[in-house]
């Protein structure tokens, strides 16, 4: 489907040289001189570049493609990449693990949205949840004193192997909730 720069929307794909695209964030700029033009953000879907892209609002024809987000379930991972179960079919199917954000925080059964794309059924990409919750399996102990509101971090491995940055008052054992698009520890679970 063409559309122009005008109806860009964060959250859409758009196809370009060939390639398929995520709208990160978009900017309709309207200078005093000239025509309007959108300033973009784009994530590549194959390789997760994000790139910047300007487009002109004055007569450019942007492919939109359409997509589909599936939900499946990770089940194991070997040599060919990451296996996973739709929730609902039993289908499986084999994802490499360049196509999945923050791999390493991916835990046995996590529920992941996987996006294809619909004219060819091309996996694009996999999702993990923005907040998974997680167990430290190791960091150094804290102090007596140390609170929540001091800024200090220290490193803690979790449950999948990852390492996260955690305040100084979690210790292992210890549940916690992990932010997926940033790495950051989010709150300890109670």
């Amino acid at each position: 489907m063409t559309i122009t720069a005008a109806d860009i929307k964060i959250g859409m794909c758009i196809e370009m040289d060939g390639k398929t695209f995520l709208v990160v964030d978009f900017q309709h700029c309207k200078p005093g001189k000239g025509p309007a033009f959108v300033r973009s953000k784009l994530k590549n879907l194959e390789n997760g570049r994000v790139i910047e892209n300007t487009f002109s609002s004055v007569g450019q024809k942007i492919e939109q493609v359409r997509v589909e987000r599936r939900p499946y379930q990770f089940t194991y991972e070997d040599d060919l990449g990451a296996h996973f179960m739709h929730t609902e079919t039993f289908e499986e199917i084999n994802i490499d693990k360049n196509l999945i954000n923050n791999y390493d925080l991916m835990a046995d059964g996590q529920i992941v949205e996987v996006m294809y794309r619909t004219d060819n059924d091309a996996i694009l990409s996999a999702e993990l949840p923005p907040i998974v919750d997680m167990e430290v399996t190791y960091t150094e102990p804290g102090i007596k004193g140390d609170t929540a509101s001091t800024n200090s971090l220290k490193p803690a491995t979790v449950n999948t192997g990852a390492t996260i940055k955690v305040p100084l008052f979690i210790n292992t054992g210890d549940k916690i909730r992990v932010d997926t698009r940033t790495r950051e520890y989010y709150e300890r679970i109670k």
